[in-house]
Order: structure tokens, then sequence, then C-alpha cells
């Protein structure tokens, strides 16, 4: 069962103005569920997305990184649509993958009356399969049939794989006197260790927004809640996070994130996105706990990441954690190896919620092991280490690893 993680409400989900959202039974994988989701979005769009750093990426995202890139120019028309498949990840597929995913986009080109460089596809689901596009057309009426704006909960749901419940949330905000409305959605389970810039994260709003603005908006905003959480460590081949903007609020176009209005829009992507990658975790395939890792007194941000991955990814960690085992020697052994060459040992301090475990290196005299197996029980948890070299300091989210796991990755093409 997810941790703290309820299943969203159709009601709370909000329409966002010039986005349509069309969601079908294409087979893909399995009969009878819901695989092939579309975002159709109004003239005038604008499509910013950052992707997975792994070098074996899918095919879908070299296309996507393709259009993108060709939206860029005047008189492209920009990126119009999203379609996304799960069930296939169209990965490890070659020459032959890339032909499909432009065919997928080709088709549902011709189906909207758009270019085929205006649509962006995504895939996620088993590595090294062959994309069956036959069954993607010939779910293509039905997906363009089903189009509404209030189908966000469809949507999340269409694009699960092992996720035990869809993820979407709304916001609203209110920029210079007009409303401004954010839904987004977002899958993952496991093979989550976004290093973006199998996780995919959407987000639309009808802000107006430069071009410019939008991409570093989306760069932002992964920086700081994607790429944040790990469930086992691994960077998919298919990751990816996409911000839309439809222009279609009556605000001014907001032409920098410094501005009071860039800065509420920020902060409001940055809510969306934080929970949406939060929501991820709760969720990690067999997660019974989850776990805050928060790292400060860092000489830079870099080494205080450097740190808290490589406690959350700590497999005697994560299997203590799922034990309730206060077995936190591990973590000290974790901030060890993390590769910090001049570490001064002695410095540093570690916090379980608000039990002082290690002081300057050693068992803090006052900690009692009942006090650990306290905290350990709980469903939500914070680990804090502080190392004393600096001001600077991080936070990752994480999960423990359970029996689940294993299991549901045996299984997982079964």
């Amino acid at each position: 069962m997810p941790v703290n993680l309820q299943r969203p409400l159709a009601q709370d989900l909000l329409p966002v103005p010039g986005v349509e959202i069309g969601v079908a039974m294409a087979g893909i994988r399995r009969a009878q569920r819901r695989d092939l989701v579309l975002l159709d979005l109004a003239a005038g769009s604008l499509v910013a997305g950052v992707f997975t750093r792994n070098r074996f990426c899918a095919a879908p995202v070299q296309v996507c990184r393709e259009h993108l890139a060709a939206s860029a120019n005047a008189g492209s028309g920009g990126i119009r649509a999203l379609l996304i498949n799960t069930g296939n990840a169209n990965a490890g597929t070659g020459a032959d993958g890339l032909l499909r995913a432009r065919a997928s986009c080709a088709m549902a080109a011709q189906a909207l009356g758009i270019a085929p460089e205006q649509v962006l596809p995504f895939s996620t689901g088993v590595i090294m399969e062959t994309l069956p596009i036959e069954r993607i057309a010939a779910a293509l009426p039905a997906l363009l049939g089903a189009r509404r704006a209030d189908a966000w909960e469809a949507a999340a749901e269409g694009i699960m794989t092992t996720d035990t419940l869809p993820k979407a949330v709304s916001r609203q905000i209110q920029i210079d006197g007009q409303t401004v409305t954010l839904t987004g959605i977002a899958k993952g389970a496991g093979m989550i260790r976004p290093n973006m810039a199998t996780m995919l994260g959407y987000v639309a709003t009808d802000a107006a927004v430069a071009p410019e603005v939008l991409q570093a908006l989306v760069r932002q905003a992964a920086d700081a809640s994607f790429n944040r959480i790990t469930i086992d460590g691994d960077t998919s081949t298919n990751d990816a996070f996409v911000l839309i903007a439809t222009q279609q609020a009556g605000h001014a176009t907001i032409t920098s994130l410094a501005s009071a209005a860039g800065q509420a829009l920020g902060a409001a992507v940055l809510e969306v996105a934080r929970w949406l990658a939060q929501a991820i975790v709760r969720d990690g395939e067999g997660a019974t706990k989850f776990i805050t890792v928060q790292v400060d007194g860092g000489a830079t941000p870099a080494e205080c990441q450097q740190v808290a991955y490589a406690i959350a990814h700590s497999p005697l960690v994560k299997t203590a954690f799922f034990a309730s085992d206060p077995n936190l020697g591990r973590i000290l052994a974790a901030v060890g190896y993390a590769g910090i060459a001049d570490l001064d040992q002695t410095l540093i301090d570690l916090f379980l919620d608000e039990v002082h475990v290690a002081r300057q290196g050693g068992r803090h005299p006052d900690y009692q092991e009942a006090d650990g197996q306290r905290v350990m029980q709980q469903a939500e948890i914070t680990v804090r280490v502080d190392l004393h070299r600096g001001q600077s300091s991080t936070t990752v989210w994480t999960c423990d690893l359970s029996h689940d796991y294993v299991s549901i990755n045996a299984d997982y093409r079964s």
C-alpha cells in the first residue's frame, strides 16, 4: 500500500484552458486497460521539457528532443499534442524503434490535422520490445473521440505501469488579478532515480509565459523535485518531465522568473512538481516507509547531494528501515563512502527525527535504542546529517526496500 497517498478525486483535478485529453484502451501490452493518452493543446501553446541522462535513452526521448528543437523555429506552429503509451518503453529497439516513434507521431498528426513535428511521443513499460504501432493506429479514433477537458484522472491512470494509484494534483493562483490553473500528473514506482535534467511527469498551466522563461522554469522545478527522489537508484531510459503553458490566462506574459508574477508561477509549479515527485516515492514498489534525507553543513550543495544519495540508495539502510531496525551505523557508513575525500568524521552529527543519534562521529551519550526504535516504526521518517563543513544543504526523498520490491520486479514481465 502507498505511504499516506490517496487516489485523487476527479472533482479535485481542474481543467486547464487550452488542454483537451483523450484516453483509450489500445491493448499495447494487456487488454482491457487504459494505456494510451493524448494531450491536445490549443494553438499558441508552449512546451518545455527535461529528459533522462541515461545514454541508452529510448526512441521517444530522442524524437521528443528533435521535435522540441524544431518547435523553437519561427513558423513551426509549436507543439500541439503529446501522445503517451504505457506497456512498452520502445527503448533498446534501435533504428526500428525510431521509425515506430516517428510513425506514431505521423498517425496522430494526420488525425489532428497538424505536422508530425508538432507531436511529442512518450512511452513507458518493458524495454527491448517492439512498439505495436498498429494497435495505436487502431485506437486513435477512440482516443480522439474521448477528448475532453476534465479527463486528468483518467490520464493519470492511463500512464501507469507498476503504480498502485494514479498520481495527479491541481493548484490555482492569482497573477495580475487573473486566476491561473495548474494541473499535473505523473507515473512511476520503480526504476526511479530521475537524473534529468521509468518516470513520466506532465504539468499544464494556462499561464502566459515567454519560451525562455518556460525552459528555465521546467529545469528549476525538476532540479528541486523529480531530481531529488530515488526508489532504487536506477535511472530509466525514458524519464521525462514536461511543462505546458497554453498562454490562455489573461495576464501579461511573464518574461522573467525574478518578477513577482514569475516568482508566483515558479512557486506553484514547484509545489505541483514536488507533490508529484513525492507521490512517486510514496508509491514506490513495495514501499512501507517514506523517508526524507536532509544533509546540512556541506561545503557545497553538490557534496550534500552526494551524501544524501549515498544514504538513500543504500540497500542496507533501506532494508533496516523496512525492518524498523535502528541499525543506524549503516547511515554513518554511507556518509563515509559518499566520496568526500577530506571528510572529517569527528564533526558529523546524525539525527533520526528529533532523536540525536550520533555526535561528533560517535554515538551520542544520551541516545537510547528504544528512541531509535520508536522513530523507525513510523510511516514517515526524517534522517538528518550535519557535516559541519559549510553552509550548504539539500534534501532528497526515498523509501524503504521490502520483500515486495523483489517480487514485483521478478514478476514484472509475466
